[in-house]
């Protein structure tokens, strides 16, 4: 490791194994946690204080209290989301990638689904660094079937 910014991969692969890896439990209940659709309170529990998110290649958003209160707004717009891991996730040494599926329903019954890869960087237990890999045109709202 060189300055404690990440694995020197001219190390080794040894080094990727030095990095501070989260448990299995703890990716569980992080994406139960999401999967539950508490997303303010999966932050506020599992992301470092100077935590950062990235949409796709958007600039970061920083701190915590900030990634909470984007969420926070983000979900007041919607009646309701529903979000699914879809398995296998992807663990190496800190490094983690989940892919989700969300649905959103607006309050006048519209849907959205999204589905993103997650790329995150741990430091044991909680996320430092997280970066959503999305088709942009899934952005779109969609007048669900007549049942």
């Amino acid at each position: 490791m060189r300055g404690g910014a990440g694995p020197d991969f001219t190390e080794g692969r040894e080094a990727v194994y030095r990095c501070r890896m989260p448990s299995a439990q703890t990716l569980e209940r992080f994406v139960a946690r999401v999967e539950s659709n508490a997303h303010a309170q999966a932050i506020e529990e599992f992301y470092t204080d100077n935590a950062s998110m990235r949409e796709n290649m958007n600039p970061p958003r920083v701190g915590r209290d900030l990634l909470v209160a984007n969420e926070t707004a983000v979900l007041g717009r919607v009646r309701s989301v529903q979000s699914r891991c879809v398995r296998p996730v992807f663990i190496e040494g800190d490094r983690v990638v989940i892919r989700w599926i969300f649905r959103f329903e607006a309050t006048d019954g519209r849907v959205r689904e999204l589905e993103e890869l997650a790329y995150q960087r741990w430091e044991g237990d909680r996320i430092a660094e997280e970066q959503f890999f999305y088709d942009p045109s899934q952005f779109v709202w969609r007048t669900p079937p007549a049942a």
